[in-house]
């Protein structure tokens, strides 16, 4: 069975994001050296509705299990404003009017990735609400041998409006063409609109052929739009959007777009959440302004209000990549040299030769994976995180040390062109000549992702050899010879927006976790 540490890696889960030092205060003696932070959203409600469903966001320097976990919401600063709530949580309790104070019982896991949906509450606006009032929450977190941890969110109540995004589109097109998909919004509700934002959450390959300048992308990747044009009540507008599928897309396969449409001020509260995470919505274009027209006979009757049911507020676009574009990995092995007693790195991986780029990411699982036997005579002494200790149906912890076999992941997208490398460090216990440990790649696994129709599957095996004797192979895969490359863009490090989406409460819609991965060209 797999531990439940292992489980989540291979799982990919946690949001996108890292440590705030800033929000963090020092641990007392029981654990010096681990820090804890605390994040709770800024958050803009509706009058007259159900509100909106909020929870704390828990962080640590460096993995540890809390106990005795509690958390105060303070909501005094909003009093008569909004109220702080969670009815169904037994262990939530109410010490005086304005205070929410949840008691966890059970243990809970913290690292610098963040645990989410800790103590839901929520904030609904009281009768006497109006728009324009704001307020402080006040969030403080205890745990056991730790100082407590604050943050303060930015509370704000405005008129109930409900925009309601379009119909789910499908196109079909081939790598390399083009296509156009609408962008449709209507106002389900009983007031006026005044404007609307749509964010995009699409996958690899899905390009912007136009860059306007009321939008804002990463690279070709489409991230915001935001349209001032007051939207009345029962109204429907469109924009149309020109794409160009990437060359490099796999096919056939299909890959999805999601549109998630907000308010100005919901997307103030969304732009907070881009800046903790160190994310970013990417540049403004310079094509030219982006029109959200009017839709004649397009009237739509009264709907839930956007802050009840978020889950109105997005769509799906579905491409289907037609045609046949696919992808060879190759298994890459090294050669390393040493004494007894000596500890050399040995650097292997696998390549992507393309054509196609292989994207995991709206799964969030890994584009292969990989099995090394550490060679005779030699010990790993330092073991890449994503890998995991295996033997036989018996799996340990992900980095440990001292074993014989090894099962590992990378990151979910790898372009063509560019390779993921792994760095183990040996300990040569006994010089052996040619001492050799098998990497194979595109190996089969009872998780997500990872195994694919190789082009060329002769070359998905390699070897790390230890001490080569003269005239051995070099343990090159796929015919390489000399030192692999340690270069290139590190395209794994950069967290998609979609994870954003779940912390601004649109996680009906975006379930893609990414994880952190070293690439190399």
């Amino acid at each position: 069975m797999l531990s439940n540490s292992t489980r989540r890696c291979l799982a990919g889960l946690g949001v996108a994001g890292a440590f705030v030092a800033a929000s963090a205060t020092p641990a007392v003696a029981a654990a010096p050296q681990v820090k804890l932070g605390l994040y709770f959203s800024d958050t803009t409600i509706a009058t007259n509705s159900d509100g909106k469903i909020g929870d704390s966001r828990i962080f640590s320097s460096a993995p540890t299990v809390l106990h005795d976990v509690a958390v105060r919401y303070d909501f005094s600063d909003l009093a008569g404003k909004v109220t702080v709530s969670n009815a169904d949580d037994p262990y939530c309790s109410t010490p005086s009017e304005y205070v929410l104070l949840c008691a966890d019982p059970f243990d809970i896991d913290a690292d610098v990735w963040g645990s989410s949906g800790i103590f839901e509450v929520q904030l609904k606006a009281t009768a006497k609400a109006k728009d324009g009032d704001a307020g402080t929450l006040k969030v403080t977190m205890t745990a056991a041998g730790y100082e407590p941890v604050s943050h303060d969110a930015k509370i704000r109540v405005g008129e109930g409006v409900d925009l309601a995004a379009g119909p789910e589109t499908k196109t079909s097109v081939a790598p390399g063409g083009t296509f156009t998909a609408p962008a449709t919004v209507s106002n389900a509700g009983e007031l006026t609109a005044k404007g609307a934002v749509a964010i995009f959450y699409h996958d690899y390959g899905l390009n912007a052929a136009k860059h306007f300048n009321n939008c804002t992308y990463a690279g070709d990747e489409l991230r915001t739009c935001t349209f001032d044009e007051e939207l009345p009540s029962g109204s429907t507008f469109s924009a149309s959007l020109p794409y160009v599928l990437g060359a490099d897309t796999y096919a056939p396969s299909s890959k999805y777009g999601e549109i998630i449409w907000m308010t100005p001020a919901e997307f103030e509260d969304f732009q907070k959440d881009v800046g903790f995470y160190q994310e970013t919505i990417g540049k403004p274009g310079t094509d030219g302004e982006l029109a959200l027209t009017p839709v004649p006979g397009k009237a739509t009757a009264r709907g839930f209000q956007a802050d009840r049911q978020p889950e109105n507020n997005g769509t799906i676009m579905t491409v289907t990549a037609t045609g046949k574009n696919g992808t060879d990995l190759e298994a890459l092995g090294t050669s390393v040299t040493g004494k007894a007693g000596a500890t050399v790195k040995a650097t292997f991986g696998l390549r992507n030769n393309g054509p196609a780029t292989l994207d995991y990411n709206r799964a969030g699982s890994s584009v292969t994976y990989l099995n090394f036997d550490v060679p005779q005579g030699t010990t790993a002494v330092a073991v890449p995180e994503n890998c995991i200790t295996r033997n036989g149906e018996e799996w340990g912890e992900p980095g440990e040390p001292g074993q014989r076999h090894y099962f590992c992941y990378f990151g979910s997208v790898l372009k063509a062109g560019e390779s993921a490398m792994l760095d183990f460090s040996l300990r040569i216990d006994k010089v052996i000549p040619n001492a050799t440990g098998p990497v194979k790649i595109n190996v089969t696994c009872q998780c997500d992702g990872g195994f694919i129709r190789d082009l060329k599957p002769a070359n998905d095996t390699a070897k790390v050899v230890v001490n080569a004797a003269a005239g051995g192979d070099g343990g090159q895969g796929g015919g390489d010879g000399g030192t692999l490359p340690i270069t290139g863009s590190s395209t794994g490090l950069i967290a998609g927006i979609g994870a954003l989406l779940l912390a601004a409460g649109f996680g009906g819609y975006v379930v893609a976790r990414r994880r952190k991965t070293r690439f190399v060209a």
